[in-house]
């Protein structure tokens, strides 16, 4: 399969590279697609040497599947260009997941609901993907009614300038050319995005609007507050889920075991609870700290991690192509 990373030289450009070969596509032909710029840069890929090409090769090599990781405007601009030659498009950016006609698709939640005609795919923003796969057998079970989260999210998220601001001033130094309007190192920032006119960030607003377009309910209640902290890799999140129905703890635990990519760590016993460190590298949602909410009836509070570049975002996207292949609407 001929096989198009558009943004091979970023963050997570060079994941889903790593997470193409781990899983072992069926990649015949890899062509890495970057900027003008970047054309010409060397690209290591199981064990082979490739090398950037534009935009313009890329597509008329015709690829069987392209995975976008080069931002907004980027993927608005192109990605129609490649779904015009026959390519399917699996966009990681914001650019397409609210249009009423392409698919927001977490794999074990929604693949099947792909069909030959989609051309244009969107993955979902990192920090919804990894709530949803937590959620939805629950949802499913109990019925949720709201949703109040509270994410903790890494500097890689923003990309490799947050993580060299972050990395200078752990140094000691000032940051030479900072991503953030704040230093980060030793400090919290509650502002991930721009500012919308509710008060707001656009961080926030895509976690309402697209768990509600994941789980096909547009009556779950969600409400967010983005967080930005010094933690190099990975995603954490309080989640507070409000049910219609009633639950018992024993059955949500039994529940979310059964749950496909979610792992249960929770032994509170031992010290035992997701943190970032140890989602580094992992394809899983880590979920823990499940305990009923006091304060009021049929609500649960779960701490859920996961690796924002992996599940949040390279291995996503890799897993909706191996579904394509499975459904028969991409051939291998």
């Amino acid at each position: 399969m001929k096989v198009a990373v558009v943004g091979a030289t970023g963050l997570v450009g060079g994941e889903m590279l790593k997470v193409l070969a781990e899983r072992n596509f069926p990649v015949t032909e890899l062509l890495p697609v970057a900027s003008e710029k970047s054309v010409g840069l060397p690209i290591e890929f199981q064990g082979k040497t490739y090398h950037v090409i534009s935009m313009d090769d890329a597509i008329a090599a015709r690829p069987d599947v392209a995975i976008f990781s080069a931002g907004g405007s980027t993927s608005k601009e192109q990605a129609p260009r490649f779904a015009a030659v026959g390519t399917v498009v699996i966009d990681n950016s914001s650019a397409w997941r609210m249009d009423p006609t392409k698919k927001l698709v977490v794999p074990e939640i929604n693949a099947k609901e792909l069909t030959a005609d989609d051309k244009i795919i969107a993955n979902p923003n990192c920090s919804t993907i990894q709530m949803v796969l937590a959620l939805h057998s629950l949802h499913e079970a109990f019925k949720i009614k709201r949703i109040v989260v509270s994410t903790y999210q890494s500097v890689t998220g923003t990309g490799k300038k947050a993580v060299d601001q972050m990395l200078e001033e752990r140094a000691g130094q000032t940051a030479s050319n900072p991503a953030y309007p704040h230093r980060i190192d030793l400090n919290v920032l509650p502002h991930i995005d721009v500012f919308e006119d509710n008060g707001y960030t656009k961080e926030e607003m895509k976690m309402v609007k697209e768990t509600k377009k994941i789980l096909g309910d547009d009556t779950i209640q969600v409400t967010a507050t983005a967080v930005r902290i010094p933690v190099m890799g990975g995603h954490s999140e309080a989640v507070n889920v409000e049910f219609e129905k009633e639950y018992e703890l024993e059955e949500v635990y039994r529940i979310l075991r059964a749950t496909d990519g979610v792992e249960v760590v929770d032994d509170v016993a031992k010290n035992s609870y997701p943190m970032p460190k140890d989602a580094h590298g992992k394809d899983a949602v880590l979920v823990g700290r499940l305990r009923r909410d006091e304060s009021q009836p049929r609500t649960l509070n779960m701490w859920v991690v996961a690796d924002n570049l992996r599940k949040g975002a390279a291995t996503n996207a890799v897993q909706i192509a191996e579904h394509m292949i499975q459904l028969g609407l991409l051939k291998a």
